[in-house]
């Protein structure tokens, strides 16, 4: 089974598309490169790289999330907010991982062999990875910046030189905000507030990583706006339950998280974890 696809946004920067619906981005510079998340750590994410780049490669994770950094033990530089690491540790198991393929792919994941996914590794070391960190991947360069809520350590990254943002899971169209990790959405709001302001003017382009890749360049704004609707008790309230768990969409919505007014940021949210 065909677990990876690539796709050149422009010469030096490409997306990798996981089949159960991922997106990874992979800058490639004069003499190395760099890996944004790594996926849930099924089918050789390592050799696929190789195929595409034949330069060192660089991971930098969004979060520690099983469907963002299950394949960190297949590079030898990868980066990661040392908050999220418990995450890591608690969901790398070869077992969970194979349970999250079956939710992602369904029958297809029966397909996947044992000796298909990383060896679980819970001691994987790796370097820290800081607000207003910047990597050099000549000619571009990549901004570390945390952006607490969805995890205690979920980072963006900007490519000041493509004007490119890429938020990962910090804030998209269906941000989960409703388990013990999330932050209370009062604060997380407080959070957008300061990003926004600090990145305002430094990007044209926002990158997501689940299924749509493009995000409107305003989500942050946007998602400003949900937050203060679902505070005030104005949101629209459709019931989700995700693993057992039971939450709420803000905003109305279709299966693929499409806004039936045409916008783009939404939240799933727990209705204890308002303040």
């Amino acid at each position: 089974m065909e677990l990876f696809t690539a796709e050149k946004i422009n010469e030096n920067l490409t997306c990798i598309r996981l089949k159960s619906g991922e997106l990874l981005y992979l800058l490639e510079g004069k003499e190395k490169c760099a890996l944004i998340d790594c996926g849930y750590g099924a089918g050789h994410l390592g050799e696929y790289v190789k195929t595409l780049t034949e330069k060192p490669v660089t991971v930098l994770l969004t979060h520690g999330h099983i469907d963002h950094a299950m394949a960190a033990p297949e590079f030898e530089t990868v980066y990661m907010n040392k908050k999220d690491i418990s995450f890591y540790q608690k969901q790398c198991s070869v077992e969970e991982r194979m349970g999250y393929a079956h939710a992602g792919l369904g029958p297809a994941a029966d397909e996947l062999k044992l000796d298909d996914y990383t060896p679980a590794e819970p001691d994987k070391e790796f370097f820290d990875l800081e607000d207003g960190m910047m990597f050099d991947f000549a000619p571009f360069h990549i901004e570390a910046h945390e952006f607490p809520g969805h995890t205690p350590g979920s980072m963006v990254f900007l490519i000041p030189e493509m004007r490119i943002l890429i938020l990962g899971d910090a804030c998209n169209n269906a941000t989960f905000m409703f388990d013990e990790m999330c932050l209370p959405l009062n604060e997380y709001k407080k959070i957008l507030v300061v990003v926004k302001d600090k990145l305002e003017g430094k990007y044209d382009r926002v990158l997501i990583s689940h299924h749509v890749m493009d995000a409107d360049v305003d989500i942050m704004e946007q998602m400003i706006e949900v937050c203060d609707e679902t505070l005030a008790g104005k949101a629209d309230d459709l019931p989700f339950e995700f693993m057992g768990m039971k939450a709420f969409i803000a905003k109305k919505c279709n299966e693929r998280f499409e806004r039936e007014d045409g916008k783009f940021a939404n939240i799933i949210y727990n209705k204890n974890k308002l303040f």
